[in-house]
Parts: structure tokens; C-alpha cells; sequence
């Protein structure tokens, strides 16, 4: 058998070892902590089976899991799954969308005027404390049953948590960066392209996963109260009907969509964020 010296190893080898090391271990990591709770789900399933079959619970309010899963690929098979849930995620993506444009912008600027920020936080902490579920009604009174009005709910359910995390990220910049910038001549536009939105992305992203959640969960209440599409209205029409088995299925794929929506934004989050940890580790 032929050794092989380290010293005749490829650079870009051990280059590649070494970036891909982290990614492995932090997959490996995901998988433990998935295999952990694994037990826990299955032993709730195994509960939702037996409970109705052996008449703990009622079934008629609450079927047994075998039951739900064919309703569920019975309404997969037929689209009827894909047209509601993806009616109900551009709805919230849209909201978002417009959370985004209007809140990182206007956090920027509060995070960094002292005096801008004082004049508008009373404004931006009243509108914050008044809940978007309370406002429904104001809404659909003002936009209509239409699409307008469940756009403008996901988006106000979403642009506070990207606002207050993009002034807070912008707070938290160091100093020295700033002093440095601005000793270099840095003009005002160029240190907020630069330094200032650079150093506030993790806050934002870590925003923007709190603001995906609640848009979602507040175009689904949106779309029980007033709407003739959507998850939302799936689940409020099937249990209107008493179709549990169809209710209980939207739930689940509601509960899918939020699990998935939540992984993507917490790898999103530890991208954003990897920046930091090379920092502090010195350059991998």
C-alpha cells in the first residue's frame, strides 16, 4: 500500500476539507437533534390512532391519524392541497414582501438619526402594541373581502419584527467601524451601503424569520374570517361541514409549511450570521 506524504497533498484538497468540515458537522448536528425527538412524534401519532378507535376520544371530532393521512392524499392527489396552500403563501409572501420595503429602509434611518428615531417611536410603539388581529375588522371595512385587505394583514403582522430588529441592528454596529469610515471620508450613503446594512443583516434575518411566521399564521386567520380560497379557508369550511378528517389534514399541512418556512430560515439566518463566527475564528 502507497503512503501518501501530506506535504504531496493538493492545496485546494485540504482547502476543500476544510470548508466543507463545518457544513458536515452542523448537518450531523441537525440529524441528531431530529433523530432525539423522533421517539416523541411517533408516540404522539401511535396516541392519535388509538385514542378514537378505542373511544377515549370521539372520533367524529377527532379521527383517527390513518384517517386524516387519506384524506390528505386524497386532497393532494386531486390539487385541492397545492391550490389552497400556495393561494395562502403568496398571499403572505406578498405582505412580507412589502413589510420588507417599507420596515429595513425606515429602520435604517431610526437606528441611525437619534432625533428621527424620538420623533417616530411613539408612533411605531402604539401601531406595534395594537394587535393585527384587532385591526381585521378596520381592514375588511376599508380593503374589502378581497385580496387587498388579507395583503395588508400579513403585512402588518410582519413590519414591526423587521423594524425594531433593523433599528437594533443598526445600534449594534461597533463604533470603531463608523470612526474609521468616517475618517476615510466615507460619505453618508456610502457608509450605510457599506458598513452600517452589512453589520445590521443578522438582526434583520433574524426579523424577517419572526415576520414569516406571523404573516402566515395571519393570513390563515384572515382567510377563516373572509376569504373563499386559501388554508384557512379549507380548514374553517371542512369544519363548518364537519369533514374532520379534511380539517385535521389542512392543519397538518399547515404545520408542514411552517416547519419547512422555519428550517429554511434558520439555515438563512446561520448564513447571514457565519460571517461572525469566521471573525472570531480567524479565516477558515
Amino acid at each position: 500500500m502507497t503512503l501518501v506524504s501530506p506535504k504531496t497533498l493538493d492545496p485546494s484538497l485540504v482547502g476543500t476539507r476544510l470548508r466543507f468540515g463545518p457544513a458536515a458537522s452542523s448537518l450531523r448536528r441537525s440529524f441528531q437533534r431530529f433523530s432525539l425527538g423522533l421517539p416523541a412524534v411517533l408516540a404522539f401519532a401511535l396516541l392519535w390512532e388509538i385514542a378514537p378507535r378505542a373511544g377515549w376520544i370521539n372520533a367524529l371530532f377527532f379521527p383517527p391519524l390513518s384517517r386524516v393521512l387519506s384524506a390528505l392524499g386524497e386532497m393532494i392527489a386531486d390539487g385541492t392541497i397545492a391550490e389552497h396552500i400556495g393561494i395562502s403563501l403568496q398571499r403572505a409572501a406578498l405582505g412580507f414582501l412589502l413589510a420588507v420595503v417599507v420596515a429595513v429602509p425606515l429602520g435604517l434611518v431610526m437606528g441611525r438619526y437619534a432625533l428621527f428615531e424620538r420623533m417616530s417611536d411613539f408612533l411605531v410603539q402604539t401601531l406595534r402594541n395594537t394587535s393585527q388581529f384587532a385591526l381585521m375588522p378596520v381592514f375588511i371595512l376599508m380593503l374589502g373581502i378581497g385580496e387587498a385587505s388579507k395583503i395588508a394583514i400579513t403585512f402588518y403582522a410582519a413590519v414591526f419584527f423587521l423594524l425594531v430588529n433593523t433599528i437594533v441592528g443598526v445600534k449594534s454596529v461597533d463604533p470603531l467601524l463608523l470612526k474609521a469610515a468616517r475618517s476615510m471620508g466615507t460619505s453618508d450613503w456610502d457608509l450605510f451601503k457599506k458598513v452600517i446594512l452589512p453589520s445590521a443583516i443578522p438582526s434583520i434575518v433574524a426579523g424577517a424569520r419572526l415576520g414569516v411566521k406571523t404573516s402566515l399564521f395571519s393570513v390563515i386567520a384572515a382567510e377563516m374570517l373572509a376569504a373563499q380560497s386559501g388554508i384557512g379557508f379549507l380548514i374553517q369550511h371542512a369544519s363548518l361541514m364537519l369533514e374532520t378528517d379534511r380539517m385535521y389534514a389542512g392543519i397538518l399541512t399547515l404545520t408542514a409549511t411552517g416547519l419547512i418556512l422555519n428550517y429554511l430560515l434558520v439555515a438563512l439566518e446561520a448564513r447571514a450570521t457565519r460571517w461572525r463566527s469566521t471573525d472570531a475564528n480567524g479565516p477558515a
